[in-house]
């Protein structure tokens, strides 16, 4: 990120500080990625992976910052996320399937000081026809969500988020304390 300290806000900084100390699951990867430059004055963004053996996801974290406030928001700052995952078809024929990666979603962010949460879940399925219509049918799920942190404590919501990325790869939540321990050969 391309931010002059100097010019940035100090709740922006703290909230920044904030993400370099998230703790958040051992099969999950973040990295810094250049964040959107025109929806707010500052922003800061983190592509992430969850790799776990036979699933996998990805997406992007968004903090925006607008010390004047935005009437969208609710507030001063905004978290935009977006998870993509493949699915199992047979899970994705499923019509309540929607339903419940939102409740994974709400889930997550169930013990995170949050407001305004707004979001879509889409599904697309990629079926092959002609000379590869032997393939399998292909099925994705997007989860789009946004919501208003209420302080610049951010730890809670990327942990929120990287636990969001790895229900949709149908990776089983972690119980507190545990870590994953890989197996042989992985």
């Amino acid at each position: 990120m391309a931010l002059d300290p100097a010019q940035a806000p100090p709740r922006f900084l703290e909230a920044l500080q904030s993400l370099g100390r998230a703790r958040t699951r051992p099969d999950v990867t973040l990295v810094e990625t250049p964040a959107p430059a025109r929806i707010a004055p500052f922003a800061a963004a983190i592509d992430g992976e969850v790799r776990s053996p036979g699933a996998e996801a990805s997406g992007r974290f968004v903090l925006l910052h607008d010390p004047a406030g935005q009437d969208a928001w609710e507030g001063e700052f905004r978290i935009v996320t977006l998870v993509k995952a493949q699915l199992e078809q047979e899970v994705a024929s499923d019509d309540l399937w929607a339903d419940v990666a939102w409740s994974w979603l709400t889930d997550s962010l169930a013990d995170v000081p949050h407001k305004a949460r707004a979001g879509t879940i889409t599904r697309t399925v990629s079926r092959s026809y002609g000379e590869i219509a032997e393939r399998p049918e292909d099925v994705r799920v997007e989860v789009r969500a946004s919501w208003t942190p209420l302080d610049e404590d951010l730890e809670p919501h990327i942990g929120a988020w990287t636990q969001l990325m790895a229900s949709c790869a149908g990776v089983p939540p972690l119980p507190e304390g545990v870590t994953l321990i890989r197996g042989g050969g992985q």
